[in-house]
């Protein structure tokens, strides 16, 4: 079973909209067991939405479409729909109605953009929006099922929910498809590929295995299809083990996991406190870790000492440790956690100073360079890394090696 996925906005071609639809309807049909093989985006125009309901409908089962139902006059994928499915617009008075009940309730006014947006393609099926004033649109043709609904995304997800993939799985007998993502850290793409080598030549023919690497995390997605669900699963669960077994050092957690809730997890088990320190990370790590629903249980406070005179004032680094060693160094970040672990009383404290750039790098201390440590009551550890140039993606970067420094020293002790 093949889908295909339209997005209709100028606003998405531009950039001023991100389009979240795609990446939720994709995930919710590779639920169902169709093979999304192609996800388009096009102008508010009705050549191009002619265009693109040909070609997916040459290859596609189902082709799901977002986007121009809108009042407004710029909202030209409804009377497109009609012309391309060779009928015309007509009023539905349930929608009618609805609209003018959800309009009543909110205590505005009806108007002519309002009445219109109940008009529908005659031969549609109407797929009623409890979320909304625009309704979907269900047609057939050729054998392809097309269903345009509003690019409204809580819209979207109300009739996908309760329309389009219920429908859907009454109509196609589907595979079975499970995925599995195992969520690695410390190592980089091509390197992980390498000592996967034997694993994924090993692979059973109904399983796949793919990297999707971002900010030095790497998620290993496995995809298995059959046609039972037990087994399946079973198959999955028992290549997992392998790769727990093959690459144990870089696994931190499962199914889209980040550090930062995998460290909360830690802590709460152990009933231990945690504080932070930063200078080049800028409080990131503190907003990581806070993000976190329950973290107040765990995490006490930070200092984000940017300036030398705050990390000597409040953390208390000393002056001739930054005249010797400079602010980015061992000597220096180890003072900063410990300090950070002493001021807020907790069983664990981490600590960052680096060169984010673009500028401030040397020959000794390109940009790029961390400092990184964490501190607890067996002891203070520090390490290095060398990233890259971006400020944006070192600042990221940084915060990710040092909470993954964190976790390991949390197992530790």
């Amino acid at each position: 079973m093949k889908a295909a996925i339209i997005t209709i906005g100028d606003e998405l071609l531009i950039g001023q909209t991100v389009d979240t639809n795609s990446a939720w309807m994709g995930a919710e049909l590779s639920k169902s067991g169709f093979d999304i093989f192609r996800i388009t985006s096009i102008h508010d125009r009705k050549s191009d939405i002619k265009y693109a309901l040909d070609e997916a409908g040459k290859e596609a089962d189902v082709v799901l479409i977002t986007g121009g139902l809108g009042p407004t006059s710029d909202d030209i994928t409804k009377q497109t729909l009609a012309e391309y499915f060779s009928t015309r617009l007509v009023m539905n008075f349930e929608v009618l109605g609805m609209i003018e009940e959800m309009m009543s309730r909110r205590k505005f006014g009806m108007n002519d953009n309002n009445r219109r947006q109940a008009e529908v393609p005659e031969s549609c099926r109407v797929l009623t929006n409890g979320a909304g004033t625009a309704p979907g649109m269900w047609f057939e043709k050729d054998g392809t099922i097309f269903v345009s609904m509003p690019g409204v995304p809580n819209e979207m997800k109300y009739l996908m929910n309760e329309h389009v993939l219920p429908e859907l799985n009454k109509r196609f007998t589907s595979q079975i498809i499970i995925h599995r993502n195992i969520m690695t850290y410390g190592t980089f793409e091509a390197r992980l590929a390498e000592i996967l080598t034997d694993f994924e030549a090993a692979l059973p023919t109904n399983i796949k295995l793919a990297y999707l690497p971002s900010s030095g995390v790497i998620k290993l997605r496995l995809t298995a299809t059959g046609n039972e669900q037990e087994s399946l699963e079973a198959l999955v669960n028992e290549q997992v083990k392998s790769l727990y077994k093959t690459i144990p050092e870089f696994i931190y957690g499962e199914n889209e996991e980040s550090l930062e809730m995998v460290i909360g997890k830690l802590l709460s088990k152990k009933k231990r406190s945690l504080s932070t320190a930063e200078s080049c990370t800028g409080g990131e790590i503190a907003h990581l870790l806070t993000s976190v629903p329950g973290s107040s249980n765990y995490y006490r406070g930070s200092v984000i000492a940017y300036d030398n005179s705050i990390k000597s004032s409040i953390l208390r680094v000393k002056e001739e440790t930054l005249s010797k060693y400079g602010a980015v160094s061992e000597e220096v970040v180890k003072e900063m956690a410990e300090a950070a672990r002493t001021i807020f009383k907790t069983d664990f404290a981490v600590a960052t100073s680096g060169i984010a750039g673009p500028g401030g790098g040397t020959e000794a201390k390109p940009v790029g360079t961390l400092w990184m440590a964490v501190a607890t009551e067996n002891g203070t550890i520090a390490e290095k890394r060398v990233f890259g140039n971006d400020r944006i993606s070192n600042i990221k970067r940084f915060s990710l090696a040092a909470l993954n420094l964190l976790r390991l020293q949390i197992i530790r002790n």
